[in-house]
């Protein structure tokens, strides 16, 4: 991606969801890997650009998005606040990361911010089809996609760090 565009995005990231990249816990977030190399911190945020990179697009269709609380729900829609690679294992399948850490995430950005229902809704189910019940709002479903294709880049190993430069001295 170009810097241009990248610094863009890294600004309308930033002038929604600033205050949680400068919160201490989501900093913190820095130290859990989430894909290969790349932290949850780092991962959330490549959500987020990847996010309003298909919003820019559906806007150009005339779709309307709420960018503010897709940003905010793309920052945290991981926040689950420990390494899902060392932590203990499940006593059964919805007990398993990839079914339980929405929940959990919602829980914890909950009593860290304000969350409107779009933006609970954002976190709660970016995980479809593993929560079963689909995205209800249109922000959601984009998050979700955002999330997939991240995914699958960072495991991958075909992404190389774009975001790493964002807020290192926040």
């Amino acid at each position: 991606m170009p810097e241009r565009e990248n610094n863009r995005l890294v600004k309308r990231i930033d002038a929604y969801g600033g205050d949680i990249l400068r919160s201490s816990r989501f900093r913190s977030t820095r130290k859990n890997i989430q894909h290969g190399t790349v932290s949850v911190y780092e991962h959330s945020i490549s959500v987020a650009g990847c996010s309003l990179k298909i919003m820019d697009g559906l806007k150009s269709l005339g779709i309307r998005v709420r960018e503010r609380e897709l940003v905010r729900g793309a920052l945290l829609h991981d926040y689950f606040l420990y390494d899902w690679h060392t932590r203990k294992s499940a006593k059964g399948l919805k007990e398993l990361h990839g079914f339980s850490h929405p929940e959990i995430a919602l829980r914890n950005a909950g009593r860290d911010y304000r969350l409107t229902p779009c933006e609970r809704e954002i976190i709660r189910k970016h995980m479809w089809p593993l929560t079963v019940v689909p995205p209800m709002c249109r922000e959601a479903w984009i998050v979700t996609a955002a999330d997939k294709y991240c995914s699958l880049l960072e495991t991958l190993r075909l992404r190389k760090g774009r975001w790493r430069k964002v807020r290192k001295n926040s």
